[in-house]
């Protein structure tokens, strides 16, 4: 399902902005884009993420700054501590040249780098989550009104499927009385062209096999049994996106079945309806957590 939520804090001369994003994906896949001293947290955004998502293509964006007032450039102490040292040890130097403070700034400590920030990852975490939070919410909101409206498209698919299985079973009934007629016609046509005689137990037998053959009561049955278990997945509160995908399955494989033991032109016309709406369905539940 697609989505967007975005939110931004500030606290402690530390400013967070979060933007989400969403698309629809059968299965889950989380891309995190943030600054790269703190790319430590991506485990932890991860997890957050998958407590509210479970489906889907996310992509997060994560943007963490520092005031400059609140972040020195250099660390005094850990330069001034080298310049002492550096100093007792051209004391002892006959031939040491002049102190160069330039060289000083690639020593590890003097420059507050990304290593720093990295160290920060701890404490400015529970802002982050809290920022994180709160687009995820907005996300949600905007994926609850998608699925409400995919909701009422998938129930006018379920209906449709219902009415077409309604108009299949009326007509069942219907193929085999006129088999029964075109055979009889069949059959008086022979006996009158060559002179042959048929014995009526014959032509009960034969019309015994095809409404054996065609016969399509049981699965009439099991596909209204997966309709009623689809409006019963539909109406729970939590998502069961991958339970209504193994029932679209189950009801595309009874009406396939329908479609190949009836036999019957008009019949046909109403399982290709059918298999069309659940093709509307199956598109719209990959979708669905």
């Amino acid at each position: 399902m697609t989505g967007h939520g975005a939110a931004q804090q500030q606290a402690d001369g530390v400013s967070v902005s979060v933007d989400v994003r969403t698309v629809n994906s059968r299965f889950f896949k989380l891309s995190t884009r943030t600054n790269e001293s703190y790319g430590g947290l991506d485990s932890r955004v991860d997890e957050t993420v998958r407590s509210v998502i479970r489906r889907g293509a996310v992509q997060v964006d994560l943007r963490i700054e520092r005031e400059v007032s609140s972040r020195p450039l250099l660390n005094e102490e850990v330069l001034a501590s080298y310049c002492q040292q550096l100093r007792k040890f051209r004391a002892a130097m006959e031939d040491a040249g002049p102190l160069q403070v330039e060289a000083l700034l690639e020593l590890p400590g003097v420059v507050n780098d990304a290593g720093v920030e990295q160290r920060d990852a701890d404490e400015v975490w529970p802002l982050v989550k809290q920022v994180l939070r709160t687009a995820l919410d907005g996300l949600s909101t905007m994926r609850e009104a998608e699925g409400r409206a995919m909701a009422a498209d998938l129930e006018a698919n379920r209906r449709e499927i219902q009415g077409h299985l309604e108009k299949i079973e009326a007509r069942a009934p219907l193929v085999v009385d006129s088999y029964r007629e075109r055979l009889t016609d069949r059959i008086n046509k022979m006996l009158a062209e060559h002179d042959v005689r048929i014995e009526p137990a014959d032509v009960i037998r034969e019309v015994g096999i095809y409404a054996e053959r065609s016969d399509i009561a049981e699965e009439t049955v099991r596909l209204h049994s997966h309709l009623v278990q689809f409006a019963k997945i539909m109406a729970m509160e939590e998502s069961q996106g991958k339970k209504l995908e193994f029932v679209t399955q189950e009801m595309f494989r009874e009406t396939n079945t329908i479609g190949s033991k009836a036999n019957d032109a008009e019949i046909t016309a109403h399982v290709i309806e059918i298999k069309a709406a659940i093709e509307r369905i199956r598109e719209m539940i990959q979708n669905i957590e």
